[in-house]
């Protein structure tokens, strides 16, 4: 997946300059963003402090490991369940 060219901190801004009342096209043309792209943000960070969105991204990484983990574990119970049906 591209990493985006903005931080969450930068993203969290342009979500709270929107709602202090400048209009979303003034805020995607500052920035140079399509309007698709900021209403993605703030589907994704609307709401949330800089911290929220740190704590998300350490929970999204930390999820990613656990998975990845999971299916390495999954790969050597069926090797080992492969390995003892079998006629030696």
């Amino acid at each position: 997946m591209r990493k985006s060219r903005f931080t969450e901190q930068q993203i969290i801004g342009m979500i709270k300059e929107h709602e202090s009342g400048i209009s979303t096209s003034e805020v995607c043309r500052k920035h140079g963003i399509s309007d698709a792209t900021f209403y993605k943000y703030k589907a994704k960070f609307g709401g949330m402090s800089v911290s929220d969105a740190q704590k998300l991204k350490a929970l999204e990484l930390e999820n990613a490991r656990l998975k990845r983990l999971l299916a390495e574990t999954m790969l050597d119970v069926a090797v080992l369940k492969d390995m003892a049906t079998k006629n030696y």
